[in-house]
């Protein structure tokens, strides 16, 4: 009796830092989905204002995913050599302020416009490249296993909140404002973010408002604690970044995660770039009301992401092994990302915005991956295989925005073939999480790989 209550006061002395981090995650990963949407809002407008073709447009979307792919690599380098904390502040500080500068485009024509946008868009993706590696190895040193898959859901719906809550409010912005105010007032909320960054992220064993016992907790549960602690007693280590790559790349299970999340975020990069545009100009809406419409789905992705993440760790805690809590949700979430396919044969509006609702739901559900890189990186190396496994993923936001613009521009300005296409990607990564990854453990690297610092 006396030891159950004992336990029980040791709980409710317990702090709860990680979740103020975790909305701290949350809040700076919807800023960078903003940022990353302001063009398919603005799309429309500017594509009119400055005369782009569908091709010209899709190959200018795409010039965020160029630059954000070729620096995941180099800066997840950057976060396991120099911490989350720093490196995120100053990728959340400059994609801030180069989204600002894509309003001045506005005050340019022609092929200067044209290079300058498709510049800033590089710049761009380059900043941003550190979030969600940022994102995976603070929810890692933060959060214990049973409590990851909802912790890495919550910043990993953000993508779902961010389109929800500023589609509407950007659509009435280009209506109202213009397009090039979307770029200003959605970078300034950046700038502003950045400057309450450092107040609120630390390592757990640096955190003001940590205690002991949720320290104890999170160590006890998996979390690595000094993943970012650079007063450790232990000696830093570091790993040959090539070499590393090679090994994560030879396991079948890391390489099938990878794949799998190229092809789920085809889904992602299609309701971010030309979802709005198919809604304007094949649905026949106003950009206004695209801007609200566009809105649905994102709510049932956030959704589904909220309940995959949940039912995850209930399976966990229920005794399921890692491997099933973690391939349950996306199995049953790519299933319900294929009715995207159903758009095909219906011409109301309103089934349209029901079967993509629901095929977003699913994305959700299934949108377990960054909580698998969780689960799986090396301890040593968990920026770069957190960045490896965006370069696949993010990969997908090269070919998305070009491919459909070929086959919209090829099918006469219908996007039959596109729905076909961004639907049938579903099914390839349920096939690659059933068939090509097997058993969900760590890696560990060979030691040789691992050098103790002098």
């Amino acid at each position: 009796m006396s030891t159950h209550l004992g336990s029980a006061a040791a709980e409710a002395r317990r702090t709860n830092a990680r979740w103020g981090i975790l909305a701290m995650l949350f809040i700076a990963t919807t800023i960078n989905y903003a940022d990353r949407a302001t063009m398919s809002m603005a799309g429309k407008d500017m594509s009119a204002a400055l005369g782009l073709s569908s091709v010209q447009m899709g190959y200018i979307m795409s010039a965020f995913a160029w630059s954000y792919v070729l620096a995941q690599l180099p800066m997840g380098t950057m976060l396991d050599k120099h911490g989350s904390r720093k490196v995120y502040f100053w990728g959340l500080l400059l994609w801030s302020v180069f989204t600002m500068a894509q309003g001045l485009v506005g005050f340019l024509t022609g092929g200067a416009a044209v290079a300058l946008l498709f510049g800033l868009r590089l710049a761009v993706g380059a900043a941003e490249a550190p979030c969600f590696p940022g994102n995976a190895r603070l929810t890692s040193a933060w959060f214990p296993k049973q409590e990851r898959g909802f912790a890495s859901a919550i910043f990993n719906s953000s993508q779902y909140f961010a389109t929800a809550a500023f589609a509407p409010l950007m659509g009435f912005i280009v209506h109202t404002f213009g397009w090039e105010a979307v770029f200003y007032i959605i970078g300034a909320l950046g700038v502003v973010l950045a400057a309450v960054w450092g107040k609120f992220i630390f390592p757990p064993r640096l955190h003001p408002g940590v205690n002991q016992a949720e320290l104890d907790y999170i160590r006890e549960g998996g979390a690595l604690v000094d993943l970012d602690y650079a007063a450790s007693e232990a000696k830093p280590k570091t790993v040959d970044t090539m070499k590393c790559i090679k090994e994560l790349l030879a396991s079948r299970m890391l390489l099938g995660v990878y794949m799998f999340q190229f092809c789920i975020n085809i889904l992602t990069y299609f309701f971010l770039t030309w979802f709005p545009i198919y809604l304007v100009k094949e649905r026949g809406m106003s950009i206004l009301k695209a801007g609200f419409v566009a809105s649905l789905p994102a709510l049932c992705g956030f959704a589904g992401a909220l309940l995959g993440g949940w039912l995850s760790d209930q399976m966990l805690k229920r005794g399921y092994s890692l491997t099933v809590a973690r391939k349950t949700p996306i199995v049953i979430g790519m299933f319900l990302a294929m009715s995207m396919l159903a758009c095909e044969y219906v011409d109301s509006n309103a089934l349209v915005i029901f079967f993509m609702s629901l095929a977003f739901f699913g994305k959700g559900v299934g949108s377990l991956g960054w909580a698998i890189v969780s689960d799986t990186s090396p301890k040593e190396a968990g920026g770069i295989s957190g960045s490896l496994f965006n370069t696949f993923g993010n990969s997908a936001g090269i070919v998305t925005p070009i491919v459909i613009g070929y086959l919209v521009q090829a099918s006469g300005g219908s996007f039959n073939s596109a729905l076909v296409f961004v639907g049938l990607s579903a099914a390839v990564a349920l096939f690659m999480m059933l068939v090509f990854v097997g058993r969900i453990e760590r890696v560990e690297l060979k030691k040789s790989l691992v050098a103790q610092n002098a």
